[in-house]
């Protein structure tokens, strides 16, 4: 009895931390970075301070690369990457915003550059082509409003040896450039992302001055964007998929997580944890549960954990 109440404390306590990046997350996406204000993303200490090239160095970007740039905004980085990489690889500069867009393509005629393709992407969806060496997100993180969602879509579109760079601004106000503290978003919250979009975290590089990189690779037995991982709720949907070994085991207390973590980002409490019987190859979202699904009342969850 006194192992169940732990273990059910430490699940209650895992789910108030992912409900807490939710909320935290959810306020700071609410703006978008403006073209008009590119020119403050381009002072000319920038290279001195971000230094680009060993973080190209610690992704291993080298000539013949394809790779990804998420949130390119005016192609800062773009340009970089694509000298990296040389004509014999590909850059992909990809932005939500379409005067972004239209920036790098400007941007990238002047330069004189051949090897750059710009992706008009979405804010749950970069929309970037398979088998990636290296996929970089700068300065942009705290502005994703679904970033599960996004990282699960680059965990697909990673090569097998794939990294993800994500790099962005300390918390704790470091001094320098940079937005406001409260825009900033942790390292420790992009990791608890990043794992439960099935990616593993390789490094956490603190060789920037008011930076973090973390460098992440496919974690194993990811799934395909559109798939459900393990303890995967489906959203906006009132219940959790968890597969059916799992609860042999009795190792429900993830799935706690998850679960309310739906609560947090949907503003709905869900009604029912579903073993997997047969895992489905998609994501969709259920008022019932679907086919070989069975139900069970979210009443028994504390009774799974042994």
């Amino acid at each position: 009895m006194l192992m169940r109440t732990r273990t059910v404390s430490l699940a209650l306590g895992l789910v108030l931390v992912f409900a807490q990046d939710a909320i935290v997350v959810s306020q700071q996406a609410r703006r978008l970075f403006a073209p008009e204000e590119l020119g403050l993303l381009e002072g000319p200490d920038r290279d001195e301070w971000q230094k680009p090239e060993e973080v190209m160095d610690r992704l291993e970007i080298g000539e013949g690369a394809r790779v990804a740039d998420i949130g390119a905004g005016g192609g800062w980085f773009t340009i970089r990457l694509a000298r990296r990489v040389t004509r014999s690889g590909v850059v992909y500069a990809e932005d939500i915003q379409q005067a972004m867009i239209d920036s790098i393509y400007r941007r990238v005629g002047r330069e004189g550059l051949s090897n750059v393709r710009t992706i008009l992407g979405t804010p749950g969806d970069p929309r970037l082509p398979p088998g990636l060496d290296a996929v970089l997100m700068v300065d942009t993180y705290p502005q994703i409003p679904d970033p599960v969602a996004v990282l699960r879509h680059i965990a697909a579109a990673l090569a097998p040896n794939g990294k993800l760079g994500v790099v962005d601004f300390k918390p704790d106000g470091s001094g320098g450039p940079g937005p406001a503290l409260e825009e900033r978003v942790s390292a420790d919250v992009v990791k608890r992302h990043a794992a439960a979009a099935g990616l593993a975290l390789r490094s956490h590089e603190t060789f920037l001055r008011y930076q973090y990189l973390l460098i992440f690779v496919r974690a194993e037995g990811e799934v395909k964007a559109g798939g459900l991982p393990p303890y995967f709720c489906l959203l906006p949907s009132a219940f959790c998929l968890v597969p059916s070994s799992v609860h042999a085991t009795g190792s429900t207390f993830a799935a706690m997580a998850a679960f309310t973590m739906s609560i947090a980002m949907n503003g709905t409490k869900p009604v029912a944890i579903a073993d997997v019987s047969v895992w489905p190859g998609r994501s969709e979202s259920h008022d019932t549960p679907p086919a070989k699904i069975t139900a069970r009342p979210i009443s028994m969850l504390a009774n799974d954990v042994k």
